[in-house]
């Protein structure tokens, strides 16, 4: 079984993915993204580094996905991830233009081919207010010269992305405005339950929170 868990830039993905790890005994897989050296850059200037910035992100994600997704599912192993080698392209359509952009998804096109989907994707959901609140409180140095315009373009986009199943993977939405998944525990159960009834995996409870 293979959950990956998508959202805009500060939605929270990482630590639920960390925490509902235990819970359906999953190997993790984590995006890497401090590594790519233009997204410094890229946040300053997005016009002038959005192609390397896109190109060494898709280079990146193709690697991790094709050698661990595959690796994992082959052994028989759960698999969660905090982010999907889809999504990558939602990106290149809103940072990249002309001959870049239709290069760009040639090559994600062929990658994407290799790579195993999801049996479910589980998208939070948020106001670009709370995105814009939590992208401060954690800080990352990067990002403190982001943009609200930036992430509220992305924030129409994610749902216009995922507003439809997308290369035939289940979608489970999950408004997470009023979620505090590192302070509450039922938060996180509340979560897992969803994952589980949209599964069939029991045991479930269907509504433990409103």
């Amino acid at each position: 079984m293979y959950i990956a868990i998508e959202g805009v830039i500060g939605v929270g993905k990482t630590t639920p993915a960390r925490l509902l790890q235990p819970a359906f005994e999953a190997d993790l897989l984590l995006e890497v993204f401090e590594e790519n050296p233009f997204l410094s850059d890229f946040y300053n200037d997005r016009a002038r580094y959005a192609f390397q910035t896109q190109i060494f992100f898709l280079l990146s994600r193709y690697r991790q996905q094709n050698n661990n997704v595959a690796n994992a599912l082959a052994a028989g192993k759960n698999l969660i991830s905090d982010y999907t080698f889809a999504k990558d392209a939602l990106f290149a359509g809103i940072n990249l233009k002309g001959d870049e952009l239709e290069m760009y998804y040639k090559v994600h096109e062929a990658l994407g081919e290799k790579i195993p989907k999801p049996d479910l994707l589980v998208y939070l959901q948020a106001s670009t207010d709370t995105l814009m609140q939590r992208i401060a409180f954690r800080d990352r140095p990067y990002e403190r010269q982001m943009e609200r315009a930036y992430i509220d373009e992305l924030n129409m986009a994610y749902d216009e992305f995922f507003s439809n199943p997308f290369d035939h993977t289940p979608i489970l939405k999950i408004n997470s405005n009023e979620l505090n998944i590192i302070q509450n525990a039922e938060h996180v159960k509340y979560v897992e339950n969803r994952i589980r009834e949209t599964l069939g995996l029991a045991p479930y409870q269907p509504a433990l929170l409103k």
